[in-house]
């Protein structure tokens, strides 16, 4: 059977931002001429490596966003040591026509590629012209007139502006990951979690409590989300986050769970007693239903 053509979108794509949605959704619109949405990306680990403060979405949230919000049905993403050596017209001929048969390629304006980031968009036109891909350049998308950026949104993230982040970035900042086991606290104080661990090298919102919305079988539910390590119990893992879903009860133990953060409510505290923990996640719980 003969390859379909595609449309390939390049780029990190760290945390699927509402630039990277403009360079996604020019590939996207291609469909209408027969060819499949495609992203060429790296895995997420290549964001961290940056020293950036690690990368927003781990792999499969990653892959999840682009399915599920923009339209892209095939994603190559080869680990960047594979890549890495190659001078751009290996990779023109190699990955984007050999690997992907790409018609149409997409990225942004400043876009590079080739070995030590040797090319851009100028040599980019230059490969397609001879291996038969158009290539569009998407300009940077702005947001009250500064640049949308991943690195913009991590800074706001890491300070608890989860608002102005969830406008960057198209759709709210999401964890999405597996219920794990925790010591099981809350339930003794009438506030039972679900807890979700992060990937190591992502980056990990600003530690206190938010208004959250929580999604469960297709049903969402409003929700409390602290995220931190635990200083009042000896918990002695890596950052969490623990979700008090309001309304709803019921075992999520390693269950998918996709926890929405909307609003930043106060900082990490440590209490003196589980007495005083409670009176404060009273406080907080309505707090956050306040606001939702």
């Amino acid at each position: 059977m003969e390859k379909k053509y595609s449309a390939v979108a390049l780029g990190l794509f760290d945390g699927v931002h509402l630039g990277h949605r403009a360079v996604l959704k020019a590939a996207a619109v291609q469909k209408q001429q027969g060819l499949v949405p495609c992203a060429f990306t790296f895995p997420s680990e290549s964001a961290a490596k940056k020293g950036t403060g690690g990368f927003i979405y781990g792999d499969s949230e990653k892959a999840d966003i682009l399915t599920e919000e923009c339209g892209i049905e095939r994603i190559y993403s080869p680990p960047f040591a594979d890549i890495c050596g190659m001078e751009g017209a290996e990779f023109a001929e190699e990955i984007l026509r050999g690997e992907l048969n790409a018609a149409f390629v997409c990225c942004g304006n400043d876009f590079r590629f080739g070995k030590g980031a040797s090319c851009g968009t100028a040599e980019l036109r230059s490969f397609g012209e001879r291996l038969g891909f158009r290539v569009e350049t998407v300009e940077d998308v702005l947001c009250g007139g500064e640049r949308v950026s991943s690195t913009l949104i991590r800074r706001l993230l890491a300070e608890g502006d989860t608002e102005r982040a969830n406008t960057l970035l198209g759709s709210p900042y999401t964890i999405m990951k597996t219920v794990s086991r925790g010591a099981q606290l809350g339930r003794t104080i009438g506030f039972p979690t679900a807890n979700q661990l992060f990937d190591a090298g992502q980056l990990v919102p600003r530690y206190g409590v938010y208004a959250s919305l929580t999604v469960i079988d297709g049903k969402s539910y409003l929700s409390m989300t602290d995220i931190g390590m635990k200083p009042t119990v000896d918990y002695g893992g890596a950052p969490l986050a623990e979700t008090y879903i309001h309304g709803f009860s019921g075992d999520l133990y390693g269950s998918p769970l996709r926890v929405s953060l909307l609003r930043f409510i106060r900082p990490e505290m440590k209490f003196s007693s589980l007495d005083e923990l409670k009176a404060q996640i009273d406080r907080d719980v309505q707090s956050a239903l306040n606001i939702l």
